[in-house]
């Protein structure tokens, strides 16, 4: 499996120059040749492909000389890249969804290259990472590679700053069994709630650094357009966004590394954030608590540790008793569940996690559908 290994850069002014220049001879390129396939198709009907189009790049280099200050197989995969916004382009077409045509890119908007092939043109050798037509670009490792370098993707944040990611094709390393299964309901007031009955609280990052990011943007908003100052403020706004992004990634990494130490089986709800945020009520919160980066990191960690991951149809695990089954509705006010029919009495969101890992242990087959909900204690 791949495993991304991701560095911070600290290139010299010089360097970071240069980095952006070649940036800005990627964001030519990909403009370039979208303008081929949109004329293409406008004038002759014709859709072409990136065998068609990755040819005619040396030709390219001949008539731009900046092009050849960044390497070559760059450039491709910016051919690459343009031939897969298309094809999701088509996908979505022939789907029925909103077609989304690939846009050209305004200047600043192309923030990273990939180097297809680890070693043809870069290499992290010794804390230094050394890319073509850049130099040796000093990078705080803060832990060695793992596993075998495939591709290295170098990007600028909203920020300014640089980051090196390196995917390294890794052999699964098992932990060791446990016996243990859970299942993991997710919320705005407990971020997570185990089946176990322990709940964590949300952090609410957004919500924490909101005051400062407000201040942030007004000043942002005085600045008149185009000036430095105005360059600058943005700066300051994305720094604050990166600040609050690392907070949640933080938080999800280390939540989701805690579980997958603890048990052999995680049941999750397989929850659609993306029509959830459509409630504007919850919808700051909802993206503020990144449920999808938690499932995502609990995701590749199960599978590299060796545990079973399963995510479940999330309808009516907070309206049906893990006990009897009774189907009881409830309001999101209503925090606490009362079984009419059993008598249960336990936290709503305790009782939904009883019937995800029910629901996740019957997907995995590990127990009978017809053991009933006991399964779930």
């Amino acid at each position: 499996m791949l495993k991304t290994m991701k560095y911070r850069l600290k290139p010299t002014k010089a360097q970071a120059t240069q980095l952006d220049n070649q940036l800005e001879e990627c964001r030519w390129t990909y403009n370039h040749l979208l303008a081929q396939r949109k004329e293409a198709w406008e004038e002759r009907q014709e859709s072409l492909s990136y065998y068609a189009q990755a040819p005619t790049l040396p030709a390219l280099k001949e008539e731009r000389q900046t092009l050849t200050g960044v390497h070559s197989q760059v450039l491709q995969n910016v051919a690459v890249r343009i031939d897969l916004a298309f094809k999701a382009f088509f996908r979505r077409c022939k789907a029925g969804e909103e077609p989304g045509y690939p846009r050209f890119r305004g200047h600043g908007r192309y923030d990273s290259m990939t180097f297809p092939q680890y070693g043809n043109g870069c290499q992290l050798t010794d804390g230094v990472l050394k890319l073509s037509k850049v130099g040796a670009v000093r990078v705080i490792q803060h832990r060695p590679l793992d596993g075998t370098p495939k591709t290295c993707t170098v990007r600028r944040s909203s920020a300014g700053k640089w980051y090196a990611a390196i995917a390294c094709e890794v052999e699964t390393t098992p932990l060791l069994s446990t016996g243990e299964a859970v299942g993991i309901d997710v919320g705005l007031i407990s971020f997570s709630t185990l089946s176990t009955g322990e709940a964590t609280p949300c952090p609410k990052f957004l919500r924490t650094d909101e005051h400062d990011l407000k201040r942030t943007q007004r000043k942002l908003s005085a600045a008149t357009k185009g000036t430095p100052e105005r360059a600058k403020r943005r700066k300051i706004v994305a720094r604050v966004h990166e600040r609050i992004s690392n907070r949640r990634s933080n938080f999800a990494h280390q939540e989701s590394r805690k579980i997958v130490n603890r048990f052999d089986v995680i049941a999750v709800e397989d929850l659609s954030v993306n029509q959830m945020v459509h409630n504007h009520c919850l919808a700051k919160s909802i993206q503020d608590a990144a449920w999808s980066q938690f499932a995502t990191h609990l995701t590749y960690k199960a599978a590299y540790a060796g545990r079973q991951y399963v995510a479940v149809n999330p309808a009516y695990t907070s309206q049906d008793c893990s006990r009897c089954g009774h189907r009881q509705k409830k309001t999101l006010a209503e925090r606490v569940h009362q079984c009419a029919c059993c008598g249960l009495t336990l936290d709503r969101d305790h009782n939904a996690a009883l019937n995800i890992k029910r629901l996740g242990l019957q997907a995995l087959g590990l127990v009978p559908r017809s053991s009933g909900l006991q399964a779930g204690e």
